[in-house]
C-alpha cells in the first residue's frame, strides 16, 4: 500500500513538472504568434497610411503637371510655322490669362536658327539674349530631338535642368511644315511657378489642411513650403514630366500623432500580451502549487488519522487489558491491584487529553476564537494546574518536572482551560521527544507587558529548519521520525507517536489570546542553574498582561 502511494505521489509530481513547462512553452508559442500578428497588423495600418499619402502626393504632383501642360497646349495652337510673323500678336494679348508662367516662345529650324522669338519682357532683353544663346549652344544638345520621322510630330517633351546656376524649365515639340522640321520651345518662368502657381495649388487653410506640402530641388533645398519633420509617413515623389528634377514632399498633418498612436498601441498590445502570458503562467503555477499543497495536506491528514487511531488504540487496549485482569480476580496482591488501577487512571487521562486535543483542534479549524471562553484569570494558577496533571506521568517515566512560577503575575483575559491545554501539550511534547534529558523546567514570569510561559527541555533540540514548521498542523519534526534525538540516543526505543496537532493547537491558543508561540535553543533562553549542558529546546508561550 505504501509502495502504491509512493508511486502515485511520484506520478503526480511528474505530471506537475511536465505540465508547467508544457504550459510555458504553449504560452511562449501563443505570445510569438500574437506578437507577429500584432506587428503585421500595425505594418498594414502603417502601409495603408503610406499608400494614402503616396497617392495624395502623386495627385498633387500631377496637378502641377496638368496646369503646365494646359499652357503648353495653348502655345502649341499659337506657334504655327505657317504664321511665324504673327506669333507675337497672336500670343501676347492672351498670355497673362492663358499662359501665365510662359515667359517666351521660340521657333527654330533644323539648323538651330531662331526664326521667331516672342517674349513677355517689357524691359531690357539681356536675359532673353542670354537664354537664346544657352538654348542654341547647350540646351538643344540636351533635348530629345530625334531624326525626322523617328518620332510622331507635335509630341510634347520637357527639359528641366540647371544652366549657369539657374534652373530652367522648357516645353518643346517638333512640327513639320512643307517637308521641313521646326522646333517650338516654350520657356516657363520658374520664378512665376514658385511665386504664383505653387501657392495656388498647394496652400490650404491650416485648420482644414489634411497634409503639409513642400517642394525641394535637386540638392534638397526647400523651394516652396515649410520644412517637414522626419516621419515614417512623409513621402516624396518627383514631378512626372515637367519639373522632374524637383520633388514634392507630403506629410499628413497628424503624422506625429499617427506615429505616436501606432507606437502607443503597439506598446499597449505588447504589454497586454505579456500580462496575459504572465497571468496564464502564474495561474497554472498557482493551480499546481495548490494541488501539490492539497496533496500534501491530504497525506498529512491520512497520517493524522493513522496516528490518532494508534494513539486511541494504545490506551484503550491497556485499559481493557488491566480492566479484564481486575474483573477476573486474577490479581495476586493489593499492591498489584493498585498498580493496575493507576495504569487505568493514567491511560484514561491520556485518552481524555488526546480527545480534548482533537476536539479543540476541530473547533479552532471551524471557528477560531469562538471556541474559547475568555475571562480575567490567573496565568500562574493555570500553569500550576497543568503541571499537576502531568506530574505523575513524568515521575513514572523518570523525568523530573521543575516548576518556577513568579507570583503574583498580572491578570490576563484568558480561557484557563485553553491555557492549561497549551501547557499540557508543551509538557507532553517534552516528555515524548526529550525524555533522555531527565529534567523539564516549566516557568511563568512577567516580561514587560507580557506573561511568558517557558517549557525548557534538555533533549536533542529542534533543528533550525524545523523551528517554524513544527507549529503547522499535521507537521512533526525530525525526532518524530527517528531522524534525530530519541532514535540516536536510545535505539531500542521506537520513535514517539503523535497526532501532529499539539503544537499547532498551542500556536492557535496563543494567537487567539493576542500572543504568540515559538521555540528557541535552550542556550538562547535563561537556564536553571542546575540544568545539564545539553542542547535542548525552549518552547515559549506569551500572553498579554
Amino acid at each position: 500500500m505504501a509502495g502504491s502511494d509512493a508511486k502515485r505521489r511520484r506520478r503526480d509530481r511528474l505530471v506537475s513538472f511536465v505540465l508547467l513547462p508544457a504550459v510555458i512553452i504553449a504560452v511562449g508559442i501563443l505570445a510569438y504568434f500574437t506578437f507577429r500578428s500584432t506587428f503585421q497588423i500595425e505594418n498594414l495600418r502603417q502601409q495603408s497610411v503610406l499608400e494614402a499619402t503616396f497617392g495624395l502626393a502623386n495627385e498633387k504632383a500631377d496637378r502641377l503637371d496638368k496646369r503646365i501642360i494646359e499652357q503648353d497646349n495653348v502655345v502649341l495652337a499659337i506657334a504655327d510655322p505657317s504664321q511665324l510673323l504673327e506669333l507675337t500678336e497672336r500670343w501676347l494679348p492672351t498670355a497673362q490669362r492663358e499662359t501665365p508662367t510662359v515667359r517666351a516662345i521660340l521657333v527654330l529650324d533644323e539648323d538651330r536658327n531662331v526664326l521667331a522669338f516672342a517674349s513677355r519682357a517689357t524691359s531690357a532683353w539681356s536675359a532673353e539674349e542670354t537664354f537664346r544663346r544657352l538654348l542654341v549652344q547647350k540646351m538643344m544638345n540636351d533635348m530629345d530631338l530625334g531624326a525626322l520621322g523617328a518620332q510622331p510630330p507635335d509630341q510634347l517633351r520637357h527639359l528641366h535642368r540647371v544652366y549657369a546656376g539657374q534652373s530652367y524649365l522648357l516645353s518643346y515639340w517638333q512640327r513639320v511644315y512643307h517637308g521641313r522640321r521646326y522646333t517650338v520651345v516654350a520657356w516657363h518662368d520658374i520664378g512665376r511657378i514658385v511665386k504664383y502657381m505653387l501657392p495656388n495649388l498647394y496652400t490650404e487653410a491650416p485648420q482644414t489642411a489634411a497634409s503639409r506640402v513642400n517642394v525641394v530641388d535637386e540638392e534638397g533645398r526647400i523651394i516652396f513650403g515649410p520644412p517637414l519633420r522626419s516621419s515614417p509617413f512623409t513621402v516624396g515623389v518627383n514631378f512626372p514630366t515637367t519639373l522632374y528634377n524637383w520633388r514634392l514632399q507630403v506629410s499628413p498633418s497628424a503624422s506625429e500623432k499617427y506615429a505616436a498612436s501606432i507606437a502607443n498601441r503597439r506598446l499597449l498590445e505588447l504589454v497586454m500580451v505579456l500580462l496575459s502570458c504572465v497571468v496564464i503562467v502564474a495561474g497554472v503555477a498557482t493551480i499546481l502549487v495548490a494541488a501539490e499543497k492539497e496533496r500534501r495536506m491530504s497525506a498529512m491528514k491520512s497520517d493524522f488519522v493513522a496516528n490518532v487511531s494508534h494513539e486511541l488504540k494504545t490506551p484503550l487496549a491497556l485499559i481493557r487489558m488491566f480492566g479484564e485482569m481486575l474483573h477476573s480476580g486474577r490479581v495476586a496482591s493489593d499492591a498489584k491491584r493498585a498498580e493496575y488501577l493507576q495504569i487505568i487512571v493514567d491511560e484514561s487521562e491520556r485518552l481524555s487529553n488526546l480527545i480534548e486535543n482533537v476536539l479543540d483542534f476541530a473547533r479552532a479549524e471551524r471557528g477560531g476564537g469562538a471556541a474559547y471562553d475568555f475571562s480575567e484569570g490567573d496565568v500562574a494558577e493555570a500553569v500550576t494546574r497543568a503541571v499537576g496533571v502531568y506530574r505523575h506521568r513524568a515521575e513514572r517515566e523518570g523525568v523530573e518536572l521543575v516548576v518556577d512560577v513568579e507570583r503574583p503575575l498580572p491578570a490576563s483575559r484568558i480561557d484557563e482551560r485553553a491555557i492549561q491545554l497549551a501547557v499540557i501539550n508543551l509538557i507532553d511534547n517534552a516528555l515524548k521527544y526529550a525524555y533522555q534529558g531527565k529534567t523539564v523546567h516549566v516557568r511563568a514570569e512577567r516580561e514587560g507587558r507580557q506573561n511568558v510561559i517557558r517549557v525548557i527541555d534538555h533533549g536533542p533540540g529542534v533543528p533550525a529548519e524545523d523551528r517554524e514548521r513544527i507549529f503547522e498542523r499535521f507537521v512533526r519534526g525530525g525526532s518524530a521520525n527517528g531522524t534525530n534525538g530519541a532514535s540516536s540516543s536510545d535505539p531500542s526505543r521506537s520513535p514517539p507517536r503523535g497526532s501532529g496537532i499539539g503544537l499547532a493547537l498551542v500556536k492557535h491558543i496563543a494567537e487567539s489570546h493576542g500572543g504568540k508561540a515559538w521555540v528557541e535553543p535552550s542556550a538562547a533562553s535563561a537556564r536553571a542553574p542546575e540544568a545539564p549542558e545539553t542542547p535542548g529546546s525552549t518552547f515559549l508561550l506569551s500572553i498579554p498582561a
